[in-house]
């Protein structure tokens, strides 16, 4: 796909940065993704989305604007050296920190998280096996490093008191939302962050979790009910 036009469709998603917040060799390897995922999504089922520019905006737009709001220090990194008074608080001092997302499916908004953010560890739950392999071909066409594909499911994963906890937690789109979401609380560090991007119906419930502290819903551009959501440990 066009880079030009994956850049034009993402637009809205990325306001209001100022400056081009995706480099080229980003651009490249959406485009990269789009293609493996169109190949693969002949084969096994990875998403009902079929059209090119839909995947773009659902897909990927609704993934980059979690990613802005986990790591808006990239933004900041891009334009230091011209605008040296444009600074943004990265709320992340780690290095490299500890992602971990649950129920990855065709990879977002994992994915293009790492792709943003390629500094932090990034680890997929993906119980489906099929699935975890196509995430293992995305990652090795893409050339991204320091990602782990785990073949299991989540409250496994939880129940193991030698499974590292996290720094931040990522959930989009699954099923049995009630049940996971303890599951995900569970697998969070200390004062780490928890970011959902769900339906409005689904808030309702968030409120409910007492070990975490909300921050305000955001609507996702270019939808009436999709929100990110993000919530801290305390």
């Amino acid at each position: 796909m066009d880079t030009a036009r994956i850049a034009a469709l993402l637009e809205p998603f990325l306001e209001p940065f100022l400056e081009p917040s995706l480099a080229p060799d980003q651009l490249d390897q959406i485009s990269t993704y789009i293609d493996l995922l169109l190949r693969w999504n002949a084969r096994i089922n990875l998403t009902a989305i079929r059209h090119p520019e839909e995947i773009v905006t659902r897909h990927f737009g609704e993934s980059f604007f979690l990613a802005r709001h986990l790591f808006p220090k990239r933004v900041a990194d891009l334009s230091s050296s011209r605008h040296p008074e444009r600074k943004s608080k990265d709320p992340y001092p780690s290095i490299a920190p500890r992602v971990l997302d649950i129920g990855s499916g065709a990879g977002f908004p994992a994915l293009p998280l790492k792709l943003w953010a390629p500094h932090i560890h990034l680890t997929l739950i993906e119980s489906n096996h099929k699935k975890a392999t196509f995430l293992r071909e995305v990652a090795r066409g893409l050339t991204l490093t320091n990602i782990n594909v785990i073949t299991d499911r989540a409250e496994v994963l939880a129940a193991r008191p030698d499974f590292p906890r996290t720094e931040v937690v990522t959930l989009r789109a699954v099923e049995h939302f009630a049940a996971i979401i303890p599951q995900a609380v569970t697998l969070l560090a200390p004062r780490a962050t928890l970011a959902l991007l769900i339906g409005a119906a689904q808030i309702p419930y968030l409120m409910t979790l007492t070990a975490l502290k909300w921050h305000p819903p955001i609507l996702v551009p270019q939808s009436h009910t999709r929100m990110l959501s993000i919530g801290v440990r305390e």
